[in-house]
């Protein structure tokens, strides 16, 4: 599709499309994590997500919208989006580097609300109290699932917290720029960026990947990256980013497919039981959504 779209008021299609955005966002992590565990530095997994990602944009979209593609309606709105994008996935490493994954994934599963939130003085979305009651029942889903409380407080929770805070603002700018930029602007700044500021750090220390394995999920990382992001912009310009807020909780489910399937590690009654409470909230959120829709 080419050039810039329109906002639409298309609410379930948005909602299919943030979901399968979240597939993606899944298979990103999967293959990042299998990739380390292959023996590649984790800075250069993440280097590589964003390289690839690049790459594929630029295949994708010069052929359809040439140079224009590279020119942005508004680069500081277009600047922000992608600073906040790298800056989520540097704190999070950041935070990774001293805290176990239960806390920062506990931490970043609050990014519904966070986002609900801040979508009321930024975008000026009408959320009823109801809804925000749903995400934070939801949240509590999350809690019991990775069941933080048995960790001690460590100073670099603030880095896990500016995580938080700088992706739910990524999803806030990439609803404001619905409308304003076309899909390819968006995917060729924000990978074209992150891979112009870590390159430095590492091509030092370059790891090759070995064998046929390791080299497919190292090209197809970009991929996932490249069309995971298509898909969640497209979805935020079609649908509020408090409605599609919620949907990131069911990269809990996936995860735990890829844990089977890729890892061999099995969900414990934990996870059954959370995510049950994270259905139901969902179910309750969409339910409330039709109600106010009319529908």
């Amino acid at each position: 599709m080419k050039g810039v779209q329109p906002r639409e008021e298309r609410t379930a299609t948005g909602v299919l499309l943030m979901a399968l955005a979240v597939v993606f966002f899944t298979c990103i992590d999967t293959s990042a994590k299998w990739l380390i565990l292959a023996g590649l530095p984790p800075l250069q997994v993440v280097f590589t997500r964003y390289a690839g990602h690049l790459l594929y944009a630029l295949v994708f979209y010069l052929p359809q919208e040439g140079v224009s593609a590279l020119r942005s309606r508004s680069p500081k709105r277009q600047l922000l989006r992608s600073l906040f994008l790298m800056g989520s996935t540097i704190l999070n490493f950041m935070a990774l580097s001293y805290l176990p994954i239960t806390v920062t994934t506990t931490i970043a599963f609050a990014g519904p609300i966070v986002v609900t939130l801040l979508a009321i003085p930024i975008l000026g979305e009408q959320v009823g109290m109801r809804r925000i009651v749903a995400v934070c029942v939801g949240f509590s889903g999350v809690l019991v699932v990775t069941q933080p409380w048995g960790a001690q407080w460590h100073p670099a929770m603030f880095f896990s917290l500016g995580a938080l805070v700088v992706a739910s603002l990524y999803f806030i700018m990439t609803r404001m720029l619905a409308g304003v930029e076309s899909n390819a602007t968006q995917q060729i700044w924000s990978s074209a960026l992150a891979t112009a500021a870590l390159l430095p750090f590492v091509i030092r220390g370059w790891v090759w990947p070995e064998g046929p394995h390791q080299w497919a999920v190292f090209a197809a990382i970009g991929f996932f990256g490249l069309t995971g992001h298509v898909l969640a912009t497209t979805a935020h310009r079609l649908a509020d980013a408090s409605i599609l807020a919620p949907l990131i909780y069911t990269q809990i489910f996936l995860a735990a497919l890829a844990g089977i399937l890729v890892f061999a590690t099995w969900p414990t009654i934990w996870t059954l039981g959370g995510g049950a409470i994270i259905i139901a909230s969902g179910l309750y959120i969409w339910h409330r959504e039709r109600q106010v829709k009319g529908g």
